[in-house]
């Protein structure tokens, strides 16, 4: 069990939440970076495209003759030996898109959320539930809990218009909800915030 600290808006400890981290799997490196490298790879738009020697304009006329000029024997102007030809092995458009076993995606969000346990970098808050979209309520929050200018992760249980509201004009700061987080969302930030709802939420899925 981790036990975590749990901060108002205000940045002032007010109570503890107990994480069951005996539910979180071990961390397995290789498994993270295959999950984070297929994320990434996703996000590829997989539009480079240049040009074989059969697609650029100019004349498919030998510039000149084989023999008698003193020159190197030559093609056409297209050539990919040539400068202006094509490509020997052109760029094409295609899809990097592919995905791993949902299992293998599944443990390895969970074993970032433990990594995060395990540097410290995960923030606990209670009270985050916004009348009406503030973005100077979050940034209060995020310079209370040292935050100002780190990257971070709000989380939270349920979907919080709010809130995403708030912090989406903020350099650096996302908001997600507790079932569309994931490896590469956990990792690439300097601070996992949770509300004390989502991590009651993980506990359940945990103890499920």
């Amino acid at each position: 069990m981790a036990t975590l600290d749990v901060y108002n808006l205000s940045g002032d400890v007010t109570g503890s939440i107990e994480i069951d981290t005996d539910k979180l799997p071990s961390i397995n490196k290789q498994l993270l970076h295959d999950v984070v490298v297929m994320y990434q790879n996703n996000l590829r738009q997989g539009s480079a495209k240049t040009k074989t020697r059969g697609e650029v304009a100019g004349s498919r006329r030998k510039m000149y003759r084989q023999k008698g000029t003193g020159n190197a024997r030559a093609g056409h102007r297209t050539s990919g030996v040539r400068r202006g030809g094509g490509h020997i092995f052109a760029k094409a458009p295609r899809n990097f898109y592919y995905r791993l076993p949902a299992k293998a995606v599944r443990k390895a969000t969970r074993m970032a959320i433990a990594s995060k346990i395990l540097d410290n970098e995960i923030v606990v808050v209670d009270g985050l539930s916004l009348e009406a979209p503030r973005t100077k309520e979050i940034t209060g929050l995020l310079s209370n809990l040292d935050l100002c200018g780190k990257s971070a992760l709000i989380t939270t249980a349920e979907n919080n218009t709010n809130v995403y509201k708030s912090a989406r004009n903020i350099q650096r700061v996302d908001v997600s909800t507790l079932d569309n987080l994931n490896a590469l969302s956990v990792l690439k930030v300097d601070a996992l915030v949770m509300t004390r709802e989502a991590v009651e939420a993980l506990n359940a899925k945990l103890n499920a």
